[in-house]
């Protein structure tokens, strides 16, 4: 079956929401004359995601499931439905959580259809408690200040890419993926379209504090050449407050007779130029962890099987 648009929805343990991700979805595509199909990416869910979307698979020919070997990531699921799209037209990205509201979709088409090939949601305003949502933003603006593109401010995942945009992504096989720095790098004509995040529905957030490094980690290490430059800087300062340190000294030595006597100052300048080694060991360790699984050359991904009009397909 042909289809002209695809949506791609990354679920991992979303049992609780589901039906309702599945009412919004079926609404939408029942009241639009656009042809349209829903790739679901299970990542390794442990409760009954899994059972859910083979259960709508088999009754829907227009959902289609990936299921995954086990849990490889948001971002890797993501890569994962984008290979598995077939839409002709355009392929959008969502969270199955809801937050990110599916209807935009029309919206998003109406902007690819006058030109744009990359068309990607702006959250105007956050549901998240205010530490969260301090740290997007700082995140977001450190981001875009250094890094080597242009990476939207506050835009997620969620957007409607065309089919080349799409295609040149799958050709992409970085190991450490930050789609939405991907989605940026192979540039085109983009546009954003402003909304207002709503609150997940049902369950958890998934992304925990160390998996929102990661992903800021991800954004930062393989888009911007900061930390590198970083470790320049720290041993200029690092040199520049040696070379004070030292001339206090001798103008104390030579116009005052008194040197500085006791364990205190040498004990601050060691704990100071020990602290910016170990610090510069780190950013080049995140440069040389990430070669390291690059050139392993594995696949992002392994599926599992796969369910296609109504087909289950085992891999």
């Amino acid at each position: 079956m042909d289809f002209s648009y695809s949506i791609v929805v990354p679920l991992f343990n979303e049992s609780s929401s589901f039906q309702f991700l599945i009412e919004r979805l079926t609404e939408l595509m029942n009241s639009t004359n656009q042809s349209i199909e829903v790739v679901l990416i299970d990542d390794g869910s442990s409760d009954d995601t899994s059972f859910l979307m083979a259960q709508q698979a088999m009754l829907d020919e227009r959902f289609q499931c990936v299921f995954l070997s086990r849990n490889f990531g948001h971002q890797i699921a993501i890569s994962a439905g984008l290979a598995h799209a077939n839409g002709k037209i355009g392929v959008m990205i969502i969270d199955g959580d809801l937050q990110d509201p599916p209807e935009l979709i029309n919206d998003f088409i109406i902007k690819l259809n006058e030109g744009y090939e990359i068309v990607y949601a702006i959250r105007k305003k956050r549901k998240e408690h205010i530490g969260k949502r301090i740290a997007y933003k700082l995140f977001y603006r450190i981001q875009k200040q250094k890094a080597n593109i242009d990476i939207k401010l506050d835009s997620g995942d969620f957007c409607l890419m065309s089919r080349r945009v799409v295609d040149i992504l799958n050709e992409l096989k970085e190991e450490s993926r930050f789609v939405r720095g991907l989605r940026s790098w192979v540039g085109f004509k983009q546009i954003g379209i402003e909304y207002e995040r709503s609150e997940r529905k049902l369950g958890k957030t998934k992304y925990s504090i160390g998996m929102l490094m990661r992903l800021a980690y991800n954004g930062i290490f393989n888009f911007s050449d900061l930390p590198v430059k970083y470790i320049t800087r720290l041993g200029i300062f690092s040199m520049v407050v040696a070379i004070i340190y030292l001339i206090i000294t001798l103008i104390l030595k030579y116009f005052y007779h008194d040197v500085p006597s006791g364990f205190t100052g040498l004990l601050a300048v060691i704990v100071l130029f020990g602290g910016a080694q170990l610090v510069s060991i780190g950013i080049i360790g995140e440069y040389l962890i990430r070669i390291f699984f690059q050139v392993k050359n594995r696949p992002l991904y392994i599926v599992d099987k796969k369910i296609v009009d109504k087909k289950l397909i085992k891999l």
